[in-house]
């Protein structure tokens, strides 16, 4: 069974959505996968001579009503209504995605509205899908400016530590990749080392033991889930590493692994937001 065969694609009507629709259309050719096209209308949007007028159920549903008819014709060409179920809800849009998600979704992709995401990351609608959501989410900031792959371009990057959660984010990445025939990368950061020096005398030595030690634990977690990934080692501090890294290849996405337990803190930690604020590609958290 394929690893994603529901895509869910949640849409406000921006022009990053509509831009987003071309990596979504891609992402479902690749996996086989179906789409439906999902909008949360927000009471607290609501202005005040609306619920003045009437009550708030009586402006829902007329919201909901006229959502229902633009979503009918909201990238109908891409993804035509009969084919793509439309899902029109009412509640907090985060909220009501991951909830939505739930039944029966594989993964959710949706844009993070760049300027704003970056600047309040904390408060935005997707940074909160991201710590809610149980499935991948796939986002972008470059749907606006930058075109998605050809269908033959299959680079894809997963960067993973050393801790339990590895083996997650490597078998799922690796499933993936194998599934749509991507060639898969491994980035791995080791703060403090520099993987490009020499081994002259005892400092440099134990760098090269600790590399050594490095590749052995990777070489162990892709002999668990049958991967034969290429390794890179990026050196310094973490989140600067892997994106430097990353910037060194062409590629389609960035997967990353997040907490698969949301927990007092939540999902995403320091790293995994500034994975998907700065990321020179897609990112797929998993």
């Amino acid at each position: 069974m394929s690893l994603i065969t529901n895509i869910l694609f949640p849409v406000d009507f921006s022009p990053s959505c509509f831009a987003m629709g071309a990596y979504v259309r891609r992402a479902a050719t690749l996996f086989g996968a179906r789409v439906s096209l999902l909008h949360v209308v927000d009471p607290s949007r609501y202005n005040a001579l609306e619920l003045f007028m009437r009550s708030p159920a009586e402006v829902t549903d007329d919201h909901l009503a006229i959502t229902r008819e633009k979503l009918a014709s909201f990238l109908d060409t891409t993804f035509p209504p009969a084919e793509h179920l439309r899902i029109v809800a009412a509640g907090d849009p985060a909220t009501e995605i991951a909830a939505t998600a739930r039944k029966g979704f594989d993964a959710i992709i949706m844009p993070t509205h760049a300027g704003v995401f970056r600047r309040m990351l904390l408060g935005s609608t997707t940074a909160k899908v991201l710590n809610d959501a149980d499935c991948p989410v796939l986002t972008s900031h470059h749907a606006e400016t930058i075109a998605p792959r050809p269908l033959e371009h299959r680079e894809w990057l997963c960067t993973i530590g050393l801790g339990e959660n590895s083996e997650r984010v490597l078998r799922f990445a690796h499933q993936a990749a194998s599934e749509v025939r991507a060639n898969l990368r491994i980035l791995h950061a080791m703060p403090g080392a520099d993987t490009m020096l020499p081994v002259p005398d005892p400092g440099q030595q134990m760098e090269s033991r600790e590399r050594e030690l490095v590749l052995h634990r990777i070489g162990e977690l892709q002999a668990k889930v049958g991967s034969h990934a290429q390794v890179r080692l990026a050196a310094g501090p973490v989140k600067e590493a892997l994106l430097e890294a990353a910037r060194q290849y062409d590629a389609d996405a960035l997967i990353i692994g997040r907490s698969p337990q949301p927990g007092s803190i939540g999902r995403l930690r320091d790293l995994t937001y500034a994975m998907v604020r700065d990321s020179p590609f897609p990112v797929l958290s998993v």
